[in-house]
């Protein structure tokens, strides 16, 4: 393709600036390209232009935008000829210049029988690098030779802008696919991870709360989920929402505690541009943001009674007002709340307005403490064992009975967060196949040994110390993987006085093998 930039006049570079802020002025190709046509029809004198689009997968070419062409034209024996030529343009991948149609014959060599004026035409490839990304075709009178040079020099360099343009289309489609793509992956992997079916727990408590969460899911009514912290709250509000038929839209949270009281009702319901102090541009908010899917509250109690007010208006209106704005917005949201406060209590201290809590309660779910599901530690724990195994590039194969004992009995005020932690602290300072007691938290460790030692209650001290010599043959048992002759051995002992304290103490060392 000639170049021409070292010797373009001041007239040729304001059309071409124009060109190049109508190319970027907007988003969609197709009317910038028809806004640069109307341009050169003001400008230059242009009768008619096509601009043809390759497609990058196939390589066929397509008219993306047609300038002064109605659909009769398009059936004629002159369009056919555009045709042929860019055709030819294409896989030449250079110009075709024909400065008098009228004397010209058509790619096939027939003589084009049709009156028409004095017409020039150009057909350049839109070429960048070593892709064509299709041709700009335009019709025009001829004047003169000069004339006909200037528009070439023009055209080369309109030519180049568009191919920029389409190569700049073609890098975000591409992206917008991909991002499509792993959008698309990323909500299957959520709606896996927080399917009903993967959440753990086999206890009847547990059961009613998967029964509830099946019940409510189908519906849009407004769901408050109570518990103490780290019974899993948001892992219910995930479950209800990716099994809802809101699932393909957004989940937002938000922490009512984490946002200052200045601040929340903006980052709620959004602002207008000049609000407030540093209200730089006009923003939208949560609801907005969620419109079609669920919000999900956290922590709802921590709102002022101020707020509380404006938030049921919202749940009962379904409309939003920005901070700052007029415009009321309607938001389709579905709501779902959390606390772990004793919310009776609160609406007595005046720190919860009654007709809030009556709007948030329609359907309750009440998550139980870990300590009341103790049937379900064990499961948890081997569930976390696997999981943090595998992010720290470890194999341990198994929990020890003892460390089974400790789990089960302690009281876990942390809930199942606590749980959780202990495990992959354990993970963390295993450095073998078999979680210990000695692996565990001092908080945890120093409980069980206070359980053992302590002299409260009616506990013989006999009792007392045969539980501690129990626990003292257990872990040497899971030490050995069950194995009597050895742990008599490391215990400085006989296998038959080993043997007859196991069963006196009734330690099963099949289980412990099994394990």
């Amino acid at each position: 393709m000639p170049k021409y930039y070292d010797v373009l006049d001041s007239n040729e570079l304001v059309v071409l600036h124009e060109v190049s802020n109508l190319l970027t002025s907007s988003l969609d190709l197709k009317e910038s390209i028809n806004c640069v046509f109307e341009l050169l029809h003001s400008r230059l004198g242009f009768m008619k232009g096509i601009l043809t689009v390759v497609n990058q997968t196939t390589m066929l070419p397509s008219i993306k935008v047609s300038y002064g062409i109605n659909s009769e034209e398009f059936k004629s024996q002159s369009f056919k000829q555009w045709e042929a030529i860019t055709s030819k343009v294409l896989q030449s991948r250079g110009p075709m210049i024909i400065p008098h149609l009228d004397e010209a014959f058509d790619i096939s060599g027939i003589k084009n029988v049709e009156s028409v004026e004095d017409e020039s035409f150009i057909c350049l490839p839109l070429i960048l690098g070593e892709d064509i990304f299709g041709t700009l075709a335009v019709d025009f009178l001829f004047r003169d030779d000069e004339n006909l040079q200037f528009i070439i020099k023009l055209l080369d360099v309109v030519a180049l802008l568009i191919a920029q343009e389409l190569k700049l289309k073609k890098l975000l489609d591409i992206e917008k696919e991909s991002l499509r793509k792993e959008n698309v992956s990323l909500k299957h992997e959520l709606s896996e991870k927080y399917d009903i079916h993967n959440m753990l727990g086999k206890s009847k408590v547990m059961r009613d709360v998967y029964q509830a969460i099946k019940q409510v899911s189908s519906s849009n009514a407004t769901v408050l989920i109570r518990g103490e912290s780290g019974t899993g709250k948001e892992l219910v509000a995930h479950a209800i929402h990716y099994q809802s038929q809101r699932a393909a839209k957004p989940f937002i949270r938000i922490n009512c505690a984490a946002i200052p009281e200045s601040l929340i009702e903006s980052e709620l319901f959004g602002h207008q541009k000049g609000a407030f102090t540093d209200a730089f541009e006009t923003k939208i908010g949560k609801f907005e943001a969620a419109h079609g899917g669920t919000i999900f509250l956290d922590e709802v109690t921590e709102l002022s009674p101020q707020m509380q007010v404006k938030l049921l208006r919202v749940l009962q209106e379904k409309e939003i007002t920005r901070v700052g704005g007029l415009d009321v917005i309607s938001v389709d949201v579905r709501m779902i709340a959390a606390t772990n406060n004793d919310l009776e209590k609160a609406i007595q201290l005046k720190k919860v307005r009654e007709d809030f809590y009556y709007r948030l309660n329609v359907f309750p779910i009440l998550l139980p403490p870990l300590r009341d599901r103790n049937m379900d530690v064990l499961l948890l724990a081997e569930h976390f064992l696997e999981r943090y195994c595998l992010d720290n590039n470890k194999s341990i194969s198994r929990i020890s009975s003892a460390v089974s004992d400790i789990l089960t009995y302690y009281q876990w005020p942390g809930n199942v967060r606590e749980l959780e932690n202990c495990i992959e602290r354990a993970v963390i300072m295993c450095n073998g196949d078999i979680v210990l007691p000695k692996h565990l938290p001092p908080s945890i460790k120093v409980l069980e040994d206070e359980e053992v030692f302590s002299f409260s209650g009616n506990v013989s001290l006999k009792d007392k110390v045969s539980r501690y010599e129990k626990k003292i043959i257990i872990d040497m048992l899971d030490n050995v993987n069950g194995n009597i002759s050895k742990a008599a051995k490391s215990l400085h002992t006989t296998h038959r006085i080993l043997g007859y304290r196991i069963s006196q103490l009734n330690i099963d060392v099949d289980k412990i093998k099994a394990s």
